[in-house]
């Protein structure tokens, strides 16, 4: 973990602008924007991108995993750029709960993935660039994102050690496990060999 050095006023407002950039819930947006039908009635149901992709909208798919990320990524650089380390890790943490739990859609959200890539992106890049590349090669050998998604999350912390960013370990492995948390259903499906593959309506 990073020194404590911002002060807890500032921590609690950047855990709110962290909340509330993360609970932007961009596929929802897009998916009414461009006609795409109601992302609740369509596939799982996730208002992330994979579910988005279902809609037949590989631009729309690609716009939400875009923004997802982005506000994840913005949460950190603006907290780090105005008050330092702790306040940045705290407000990357809220975005991604922001994403999961949005309290615009009675706290029912996405799995967080496009927003925990973009949050490790901005918090330490060849880090982020590593659990991308994780998630990618992943894909598109097993064609399954959730798979993808559990092992990028897993390996986010050995990149950790390995990167030298030993003060992201204990962020990095709470955001593993909510994103195993939010994927239990995922891993399930896994286990029974049901869970469809990238693209699958």
């Amino acid at each position: 973990m990073p020194d404590l050095e911002t002060s807890q006023s500032l921590l609690i407002l950047w855990a709110v602008i962290g909340y509330l950039l993360g609970s932007i819930p961009f596929g929802m947006v897009l998916a009414k924007a461009m006609n795409l039908g109601n992302l609740r009635e369509i596939g799982s149901g996730n208002i992330g991108a994979t579910n988005v992709l279902r809609t037949g909208s590989k631009g729309a798919a690609a716009a939400t995993l875009l923004l997802d990320g982005a506000k994840g990524a913005v949460a950190v650089l603006l907290a780090r750029a105005i008050s330092g380390e702790d306040a940045a890790q705290l407000a990357a943490l809220m975005a991604f709960l922001g994403h999961c739990y949005p309290v615009w859609l009675g706290f029912k959200g996405g799995k967080g993935v496009a927003t925990f890539l973009g949050l490790m992106l901005a918090l330490a890049w060849p880090v982020g660039l590593a659990c991308c590349l994780t998630w990618l090669v992943t894909a598109l050998i097993v064609r399954i994102s959730s798979f993808a998604a559990i092992v990028a999350a897993a390996s986010s912390t050995i990149w950790m050690f390995f990167l030298g960013q030993g003060k992201m370990v204990v962020l990095g492995f709470v955001l593993m496990l909510l994103i195993f948390w939010r994927h239990r259903a995922n891993i399930a499906r896994l286990k029974a060999g049901t869970e469809p593959k990238i693209g699958q309506k």
